[in-house]
């Protein structure tokens, strides 16, 4: 008995998961409001109570991060997410302006893709499974090749909550064989009707060439810097609290420290307190050749690693509890290492004369891959620091916290999103963190409010004068007569 091909059992999932969805999602669209909120509900209480076992799972699976970190991921995404859209209207009537007599109106997009990442993969699918719940739509999930048992799992318990609460069967899809020809016939299938892309950066791109309506969000390669006036110490407990979060798998989480030369040694004094570990110039030069072996590409083997396993694959001793590795470093480019976005817990840090060269080094890291996104700045300056936000190309400024959890909404008043804009400065439609509010459509029913008398045309002479021209040499009195009735008629219709 022959055997199909992989790739094209993997399309036909894909399609009947498009077909499901579909399906259930028009008879999703009839629900009221207090039947969606029911649901939503349902389904953040039922992934906050999984949010350990699936994190353990995500870590199994992947080799990546830590279990109790990914739990408080987890806990985000679903807790804090309900919490943030618990009371946004969505079905229906959604807002009236009595005095400009407009009234909106909520209105699904239909069924959505969810690209999902292999740095976050149960609390991005919890997170895009109750923002698509919450606005009437339906979700189909594409989950990263290493990534798709923990991804499925956790949809498959949002989804069960869901229809426990009486969601339609059908609803919530995961396709479960890696195929990137399956992925990208998503993208394009004509039953989807928005793209919401968390991941590298040839998906997103997939995405915007699709021909849909797309999400896409860019790389971070976060800057920090810590400004003479800044709490040294609170600062640097920040950053290494921050890049060792789950060993840097968040896209917001810091890339590279900036600091005043007039602090520099005593913030390379409290990263030692803080468990960090300064590299040599001999050991610098080992980890760059492991963090990107091929110019230009950082090295996924290093992606969501430890400190301690990072150190010891390149023959470097360091001490049990070392947090995070540091770089002592000079140039930015494409082919400097240590100015790449890492996403594990490997700092690179600049030692700069003031607050401009500040800004230009954090402009220049930006520029070979993270404009867009966030940076993060430690002062007690505020003028300082809404100066650096005005300047600078990015979406988030964080102040004196953890830009890791604070650019996702979990320290800051930021909505609570995993899907985090970077505007056009990196090439997305919107510099927002992605929640409910951007996935419905808002109709405006308005009623006349202003009186307008439309003007009737003028009178125009001027066709009529050509004319006469263009016939002067052959007039006869027929003509003329034509011409003289013709401005007559229009007079008297002018007049009336």
């Amino acid at each position: 008995m022959a055997t199909l091909d992989k790739d094209l059992l993997a399309i036909q999932e894909m399609r009947d998961a498009v077909t499901r969805a579909n399906s259930a999602q028009a008879a999703y669209l009839q629900f009221s409001q207090q039947q969606v909120d029911t649901i939503v509900k349902a389904v953040a209480d039922a992934a906050f109570k999984e949010a350990d076992r699936l994190a353990k799972m995500a870590v199994q699976e992947t080799g990546m991060g830590i279990p109790n970190h990914k739990k408080m991921k987890n806990e985000v995404a679903s807790r804090d997410v309900y919490e943030d859209i618990k009371d946004l209207k969505t079905v229906g009537v959604i807002g009236v302006d009595h005095l400009k007599k407009v009234t909106e109106i909520a209105s699904p997009f239909g069924v959505i893709a969810g690209i999902v990442p292999t740095t976050n993969p149960t609390s991005t699918a919890i997170f895009k499974t109750i923002i698509s719940l919450k606005t009437r739509n339906g979700l189909v999930l594409s989950p990263h090749p290493y990534a798709v048992k923990c991804t499925k799992e956790a949809l498959d318990v949002c989804r069960i909550a869901a229809e426990k609460a009486g969601a339609p069967e059908g609803l919530l899809q995961c396709l479960t064989m890696s195929s990137m020809e399956a992925t990208q016939q998503l993208l394009k299938h004509p039953n989807i009707h928005l793209i919401l892309a968390t991941g590298g950066g040839a998906l997103v791109k997939a995405a915007y060439s699709s021909g849909k309506p797309a999400y896409g969000v860019g790389p971070g390669n976060v800057p920090a810097y810590i400004e003479k006036s800044a709490n040294i110490a609170k600062a640097v407990r920040q950053l290494v609290q921050s890049k060792s979060f789950d060993n840097g798998t968040i896209c917001a989480t810091e890339q590279a420290i900036i600091v005043d030369r007039s602090i520099a040694q005593q913030v390379m004094a409290e990263l030692k307190k803080n468990h960090a570990y300064i590299l040599s110039d001999e050991e610098k030069l080992k980890m760059e050749k492991m963090i990107s072996p091929v110019p230009g590409k950082v090295n996924p083997q290093i992606v969501g690693k430890s400190a301690s396993c990072l150190a010891d694959s390149v023959g470097i001793t360091v001490p049990d509890d070392t947090k995070v590795l540091v770089g002592v470093e000079t140039m930015i480019g494409k082919n400097i290492p240590f100015s790449l976005e890492k996403l594990s817990p490997i700092f690179a840090l600049y030692t700069v004369e003031g607050s401009t060269e500040a800004k230009q080094v954090m402009i220049d890291l930006l520029n070979i891959g993270g404009r867009g996104h966030s940076c993060a700045i430690h002062t007690e300056n505020e003028a300082l620091a809404e100066q650096f936000a005005i300047d600078l190309p990015v979406s988030r400024i964080v102040v004196n916290t953890l830009s890791s959890i604070g650019a996702v909404g979990g320290t800051t008043g930021l909505a609570p999103s995993f899907t985090l804009g970077c505007g056009t400065f990196g090439g997305n439609i919107t510099s927002d963190n992605i929640t409910a509010r951007h996935l419905m459509n808002i109709k405006r029913m308005a009623y006349g409010i202003k009186d307008v008398e439309v003007p009737k045309p003028a009178f125009e002479i001027t066709p009529l004068v050509e004319n006469i021209k263009a016939q002067e040499p052959t007039l006869d009195n027929a003509v003329v007569q034509q011409i003289v009735d013709e401005v007559l008629k229009q007079i008297v219709l002018q007049k009336n």
